[in-house]
């Protein structure tokens, strides 16, 4: 299998050059993204939320205090 062998090579790398490896991964995954499949109950959910936030019905949170609250938590 193909992803064996790739896996094994990638296991004799320095950790640098994994690190590089990641880096040309995740920069050819951002420069396929128009290809991602974007449902259309994803788009409907979107839609939604953001009415709700245009109409003031939402609650927003910084993410300072998200953070916070979540430290704090656990």
């Amino acid at each position: 299998m193909i992803s064996d062998k790739i896996k094994l090579e990638v296991s004799r790398l320095g950790l640098a050059e994994k690190l590089l490896l990641v880096e040309d991964v995740w920069d050819s995954i951002a420069l396929s993204n128009s290809e991602l499949p974007f449902p259309d109950w994803q788009k409907k959910e979107l839609d939604k939320r953001y009415k709700e936030y245009e109409s003031g019905k939402l609650n927003l949170h910084d993410w300072k205090s998200v953070h916070e609250g979540l430290r704090n938590k656990y």
